[in-house]
């Protein structure tokens, strides 16, 4: 529990952390963020990361003069598309060994069908879900390990990688340079990292559920022999 209060609390106030850091390592400061983001985006066991916070924080400290804009936006920018690629690396060597698995446990919870139509999905929508999950918390690290999972093409999934990473990286480094520094965005930074996260999680929660009821009503409508509902 109270390593939990601890990670919140730096999640919080990441840009007190950073500020100390930068201030006691100086150029290191570069590697942690390199590595924050590569592991936020390479390892699905590290989605709880504050990736986007760490960004917009990143680019106000470049507005100070305390990091080079230009070296934070290539770090950050190789980071992502490094991270994503090891993901999708992952997830295309594990996933058809374990979904050809003859594992008597395993075989009763794997779904062949469902990994086709994952892959189906990724080749017709993959190149949006990659882009716009860089947007969204937690997803943008499973998004993917699961192209990787559903054998999305190499040259499709690195197109948009790229394309993702430096529309991420940009904007939110941009925004945190020109905005960041305003007195009234430095003050409640960490209502707006929480608004911020919440804006991203909420919709797909909400989504999620959505697809759940009408699932859960679609199976519980009876049929009759001429397919019609009673």
């Amino acid at each position: 529990m109270d390593t939990l209060l601890q990670f919140a609390n730096l999640v919080l106030h990441i840009d007190k952390f950073l500020g100390v850091f930068i201030q006691q390592y100086g150029a290191w400061v570069y590697a942690v963020l390199f590595l924050i983001v590569f592991c936020e985006t390479g390892l699905v066991v590290l989605p709880f990361l504050p990736g986007d916070s760490l960004l917009f924080i990143g680019g106000a400290f470049a507005a100070s003069h305390e990091m080079s804009l230009g070296a934070l936006l290539v770090l950050l920018i190789v980071a992502a598309v490094t991270g994503n690629t090891v993901n999708y690396l992952i997830g295309r060597a594990i996933g058809p060994k374990v979904f050809n698995t003859r594992i008597p446990v395993l075989e009763r919870f794997l779904d062949r069908a469902a990994l086709q139509k994952t892959h189906d999905f990724y080749e017709r929508h993959g190149g949006k879900t990659i882009v716009l999950a860089r947007f969204i918390p937690v997803v943008r690290t499973f998004a993917p390990f699961v192209a990787g999972v559903s054998q999305m093409s190499m040259q499709r999934f690195q197109l948009f990688n790229i394309a993702g990473a430096l529309f991420w990286v940009l904007l939110l480094v941009l925004l945190g340079f020109f905005f960041g520094n305003i007195p009234f965005i430095r003050q409640y930074l960490n209502v707006i990292v929480l608004v911020g996260i919440g804006a991203a999680i909420v919709p797909v929660l909400i989504g999620g559920l959505w697809k759940m009821t009408r699932k859960n009503t679609n199976g519980g409508t009876v049929r009759g022999p001429n397919g019609n509902r009673n």
